[in-house]
């Protein structure tokens, strides 16, 4: 259980942060840019459900809000060998194929409803809609900066398949708040050469 009883430690003040694991490390490590992008994934999620989403929609993303601490605490804590001789000590939280596979069934369900689409879709149309996109976005780059870390050190897999699959989930969610792509705001290819 985490218990928060103090706001400020005064522990990074000369720009270091400790991981799970008690390790030190600059704020600026790819881990922690990491940690960075999935919080902010987490604050876009919550200005989406925030402009007026529908109630299914608001409580996945709910859901999703939580996996999300998941994956942080996931990243918190690098792989290392089980200690030995400390029974009792919980193993790390991690990401797992369990934490993808309602995103999977959630895109399944959301895509069947969707117009199917004849160009790329610019990022608008409702506000849930413009929010979802940004929120796409951001969890692309949180992606990469996982990519980032696993060239590095050790990382757990499954934490870059949950991003990936969140993102065409947030895709089509962003769809769906479009009147299920009725309302979408299409590219249309070299539009501005075509009024000059």
């Amino acid at each position: 259980m985490v218990r928060l009883t103090r706001i400020y430690t005064k522990t990074g003040d000369k720009g270091t942060t400790a991981l799970g694991s008690g390790r030190r490390v600059s704020k600026d490590h790819p881990r922690i840019e990491a940690c960075g992008d999935v919080d902010e994934l987490n604050a876009a999620l919550g200005l989406a459900i925030a402009s007026g989403l529908g109630a299914e929609t608001a409580d996945l993303l709910r859901a999703i809000q939580n996996d999300l601490f998941d994956l942080g605490a996931d990243l918190t804590v690098p792989a290392a060998p089980a200690p030995r001789g400390r029974p009792g000590r919980r193993a790390p939280l991690r990401i797992t194929p369990r934490h993808v596979a309602p995103l999977e069934a959630a895109i399944d369900r959301c895509n069947a409803r969707l117009r199917p689409l004849s160009s790329f879709v610019l990022p608008g149309g409702s506000p849930g809609s413009a929010w979802l996109h940004h929120a796409r976005t951001v969890c692309r780059r949180a992606e990469r900066r996982l990519v980032t870390v696993a060239h590095r050190e050790s990382l757990n897999p499954q934490a870059i398949v949950y991003l990936n699959r969140l993102s065409d989930l947030l895709f089509v969610l962003a769809r769906q708040a479009n009147d299920d792509g009725r309302t979408d705001v299409l590219w249309i290819p070299g539009r501005s050469l075509a009024d000059a």
